[in-house]
């Protein structure tokens, strides 16, 4: 199912825009009560202040207005006009509670927010002045100023959320962009279109390696799924013959063309080895594709197993009239004998196919200063041409010029790899056509002490 995109964006980058803005909102929201919080705070401290200072001049303002007989009429008009001047109003009574004047809107103000304040004349206390304090006054401004903040905080919230969805839209564009190209390849993929690739490799660090990384992946199956079928038609091309040798034989002696002679009995039997080969070394290859979960490691020295492997084939290179030379240095490594061996089998073995006669191969173990174990094989022979070299461990592979010097399946090299890279090696392959193939194989090593150990444990465990 296609990803539905709006903006130009899919799914997941509307998501992602949508948590931009909503991190963005949130952030605007928190700073906003926060400075709400501590500013009003703040502002109401000063206003009570400012409205106490207020009533307390408004005291003193009306104790001097007042003489010994009380207060004139006129007397107070200074007072109201100080009250008036911050909008609010005032309310003079004297010592009996007595109303002696109130300002104009005195009454039409909430009595919830006054100040009672008392009225000193001559150090004597004549009287109390009651202040309230309206919507218009210090209060209603610093009200109205905090209106004015929360308009100003909403309209930097929609700003803000506006860039945000800006900003978030060309992010979650570049971000998943990428992503949902690769959720498309994969789907494809998946529905079975086997050609599919990300033709524009966009996007920055993992981004880019995840789309890389994709592309060679698919590459890497479709030659796994290339081989596979190389595989069965090698096989198939492989059994053909020798099947249909023995068919026709079969068929030739059962209707009386021939006769059940031993020479034609021996000439089936040879089909049937050849069957039993071909079965036996696609046995060995799927062995050797497990072996890392049946290898039996204990310490073992790699120049002695060298050695057995080479006496087992020196009747081999005698007969070919081709060279051998030994130089074998002690090194211990963990290993499966029976394993090892055989690598080194198919190696000297594949060196001997393809070195003409009169030609030498060479044998060499030892120790690296690192703390590896290495064993290498180098001959005179043939050579592998360079656009070769990369595919010599692949199953079933065969070089131009490998029917010419021998045959085989092509799974020795392949086969050789497989139990390499069981042990924790590396297995290294430098050529030149004409000149020879040199073969390293780079093994951890392990040192006298601990052999010793190993070979103690081991003798432990066969006694139980």
């Amino acid at each position: 199912m296609r990803n539905r995109r709006n903006l130009g964006i899919g799914q997941l980058g509307r998501r992602l825009a949508l948590a931009f803005v909503a991190v963005a909102l949130a952030a605007i929201g928190v700073l906003a009560l926060i400075s709400a919080a501590t500013t009003n705070q703040e502002i109401n401290k000063l206003v009570t202040r400012q409205e106490r200072n207020l009533a307390g001049a408004v005291a003193v303002a009306t104790g001097a207005a007042h003489d010994p007989v009380g207060w004139a009429r006129d007397g107070l008009m200074p007072v109201f006009d100080l009250v008036a001047m911050d909008h609010a109003s005032v309310q003079v009574r004297d010592m009996r509670g007595k109303v002696v004047r109130s300002s104009t809107g005195f009454a039409g103000m909430p009595p919830a927010h006054q100040l009672i304040e008392p009225v000193r004349a001559g150090g004597h206390r004549v009287g109390t002045v009651t202040v309230r304090f309206g919507g218009n006054g210090l209060g209603g401004a610093a009200g109205a100023f905090e209106a004015k903040r929360w308009r100003a905080r909403l309209i930097a919230a929609g700003i803000a959320a506006l860039l945000a969805l800006v900003v978030s839209l060309a992010v979650a564009r570049a971000i998943t962009g990428p992503l949902e190209l690769l959720l498309e390849a994969v789907r494809a993929r998946g529905s079975g279109m086997r050609s599919v690739r990300i033709r524009r490799v966009r996007g920055s660090g993992v981004v880019r390696e995840l789309l890389e990384s994709f592309n060679q992946s698919t590459d890497s199956l479709d030659q796994q799924e290339r081989l596979r079928r190389n595989l069965v038609a090698d096989v198939a091309h492989e059994l053909r013959t020798p099947v249909a040798v023995l068919q026709a034989s079969h068929e030739a002696m059962l209707d009386g063309v021939t006769d059940p002679t031993r020479q034609n009995l021996e000439s089936l039997r040879e089909e049937v080895l050849r069957l039993a080969r071909i079965v036996e070394d696609l046995q060995r290859l799927a062995a050797a594709e497990s072996a890392a979960l049946q290898l039996t490691l204990a310490p073992h020295d790699l120049a002695a197993i060298a050695a057995e492997a080479a006496d087992r084939l020196r009747g081999a290179y005698g007969a070919a009239e081709v060279g051998f030379v030994q130089r074998l240095t002690e090194v211990h490594i963990a290993c499966d004998a029976d394993r090892m061996r055989e690598v080194i089998s198919n190696l000297l073995t594949n060196a001997l196919k393809f070195t003409h006669r009169r030609g030498r191969v060479r044998l060499e173990t030892g120790a690296r200063e690192d703390g590896l174990a290495t064993l290498r094989i180098t001959d005179t022979g043939i050579g592998i041409l360079a656009h070769e070299l990369p595919h010599v461990t692949e199953r079933f592979f065969r070089g131009l010029h490998a029917p010419e010097m021998a045959g085989g399946s092509g799974i020795g090299l392949t086969i050789v790899a497989e139990l390499v890279h069981a042990h924790g090696g590396e297995l290294d392959i430098a050529s030149e056509p004409g000149r020879g193939t040199q073969v390293t194989l780079t093994l951890p090593a392990v040192d006298a002490a601990e052999t010793r150990r190993l070979a103690l444990l081991r003798s432990a465990a066969q006694s139980l």
